[in-house]
């Protein structure tokens, strides 16, 4: 075998390793990947931002709520629900509140239901107050109780607001997410808030709302 024939062979050789090593590359992140989507994502939720309370869990989700670009780019499509983003118009939440990310849409259920879903992505206290301190303002009255939402194996806590003016009844459920139990300010806080009209008696009414949050986590303990 000639000189010239061997470091070809030993080229040919070398590439030939080169294309494994990097597809092994390739497939392990690809692994990597499909085992972190299926593991999900865990945060700490609670029903109060200013105390730790008994209400406190931890949740398995497959969506990102860290703040980021990924808060805005929750899908549309939730299970059976289709929604729309809807501009917001009143320009007090950003004066006031400064959130680094707000989400605002409707949701529409296939049975006809509707309701709208916001976040409010922060690292500033001043961006959070509980809702009901905002129909107390408008002149709403409010009626406000702990709500347990089965999930997984277990159950998410959300405080709910029952608001009542001139004829008008708002059903509101909403809690606190964070990265982990240390609850940093400095790592970012989330509202996670469903409001609905009222349609039939409370509990119809609430039975969506609850329907649709679980769609967002697999697990609470």
């Amino acid at each position: 075998m000639s000189r010239d024939t061997r470091r070809y062979l030993v080229v040919l050789v070398m590439l030939i390793v080169a294309v494994l090593v990097a597809l092994l590359i390739t497939q392990r992140e690809t692994l990597l990947s499909r085992a972190r989507t299926n593991q999900g994502f865990q945060f700490v939720a609670d029903i109060d931002n200013w105390r730790r309370t008994g209400r406190e869990r931890a949740l398995r989700t497959g969506y990102d709520f860290r703040l980021g670009p990924n808060l805005d780019d929750l899908p549309l499509d939730i299970g059976d629900w289709q929604g729309q983003d809807v501009p917001q118009t009143n320009l007090e939440v950003f004066i006031l509140l400064e959130p680094e990310h707000y989400v605002f849409r409707r949701y529409q259920q296939a049975g006809g239901r509707s309701l709208w879903f916001s976040l409010i992505g922060s690292r500033k206290s001043k961006s959070f107050h509980p809702p009901q301190i905002c129909y107390a303002a408008d002149g709403w009255q409010t009626d406000v109780s702990s709500e347990p939402i089965p999930v997984g194996d277990g159950e998410l806590y959300a405080l709910k607001v029952v608001a009542n003016k001139g004829g008008a009844t708002h059903v509101v459920l909403y809690f606190f997410l964070w990265p982990d139990f240390g609850r940093d300010p400095a790592e970012g806080t989330v509202l996670f808030k469903v409001t609905a009209p009222l349609e039939g008696s409370i509990e119809e009414t609430v039975l969506p709302e609850k329907a649709f949050i679980q769609e967002f986590f697999t697990d609470a303990r």
